[in-house]
């Protein structure tokens, strides 16, 4: 049990650091700061289930952990994201 908590909750951990500098990376005034660390965390988990699965089925490398949770949180953030919709809207020249 230890050996699938551990790394879950280390990823997430992983995922909330990189949506914080995610959004330490856009410009400030942005609406919901705190948004940006739990879908971090979320992207994380979920980046952690979907390794697990292709480990089992394909044998994945322990690289590709990683690779999952950053792809996951600029993904959800960036062009699929709240950041890309809120830009839009607060944007004076369009």
């Amino acid at each position: 049990m230890q050996d699938l908590l551990l790394p879950l909750a280390m990823t997430g951990a992983f995922g909330a650091i990189v949506g914080t500098l995610y959004r330490l990376s856009r410009r400030p005034g942005y609406q919901r700061p705190l948004l940006f660390p739990l879908v971090g965390l979320i992207a994380g988990t979920l980046g952690f289930v979907i390794y697990r699965v292709l480990v089992v089925t394909t044998g994945a490398p322990l690289w590709l952990l990683p690779l999952l949770v950053v792809l996951q949180v600029w993904l959800w953030l960036g062009p699929f994201g709240p950041a890309a919709r809120g830009a839009r809207q607060d944007d004076p020249n369009r």
